[in-house]
This record gives C-alpha cells, sequence and structure tokens, in this order.
C-alpha cells in the first residue's frame, strides 16, 4: 500500500476520488487497480462484492475545492446550454439533458425515474 492513504466507509466515498492500493474483492482478486478515479457506477457496485471500506487517496477534498469544482461545473453547463431556455416547453428534451449532465457531475444518487 502506498504511505499517503486513509481507510473511508464506502459511505463516504464520493465520485472523482482515488485508489491508493489495488481494490480486492473477498477472495483476493483484483477489482480496480491503484490510482482509478471511482465513478458513481463503480460505487453502487462495491457492496455486491462485499466492499464496505475503500484505500483513498488522501488529498485536498476542502469546502473550497469541492466548492470551486461545483462553480466551475455550473459555469461549463451554462456555456454549453447558453442557446437553450429550459423554460420553454420546445426545449424540454434539453432541459432534461442539461438536468441528467448537473446530476452525473454533482454525484446525485438518484435513479432515473423510469426505471
Amino acid at each position: 500500500m502506498s504511505g499517503n492513504f486513509h481507510q473511508m466507509a464506502l459511505t463516504d466515498v464520493r465520485p472523482g476520488m482515488v485508489l491508493s492500493d489495488e481494490l480486492l474483492d473477498m477472495q483476493g482478486q483484483v477489482l480496480l487497480p491503484q490510482g482509478t478515479v471511482l465513478t458513481e457506477a463503480m460505487l453502487t457496485l462495491m457492496p455486491r462484492h462485499g466492499i464496505s471500506v475503500l484505500p483513498i487517496q488522501q488529498a485536498e477534498y476542502t469546502a473550497e475545492a469541492i466548492e470551486a469544482t461545483v462553480h466551475h461545473h455550473e459555469a461549463r453547463l451554462a456555456r454549453l446550454f447558453r442557446k437553450n431556455d429550459a423554460d420553454i416547453d420546445t426545449h424540454w428534451a434539453t432541459a432534461q439533458l442539461r438536468r441528467f449532465i448537473s446530476d452525473y457531475r454533482h454525484g446525485a444518487e438518484e435513479a432515473p425515474e423510469n426505471e
């Protein structure tokens, strides 16, 4: 294991965090290599493999850094969807797409309504 890590409960791990070591399943098989950037999909599948604690690289996850990242994503979405108005009925599909992207970028854990 690398020296710059700490064990985090799965409930505390967020998308975008990085594994500091290989992630092994209950049989000792490698599930994910060291340095993997975790996604929401990966985190959702962890309980199936008996994973409740992850070795996460220590990083500057300060409130300011998180706020800056959220601001960056919001500004990027505003730029990408600048020509579409979510309040106009003919732009409903674009508004839905923007909401999905925003939820993904912010790590929303809600499942889509159609599933």
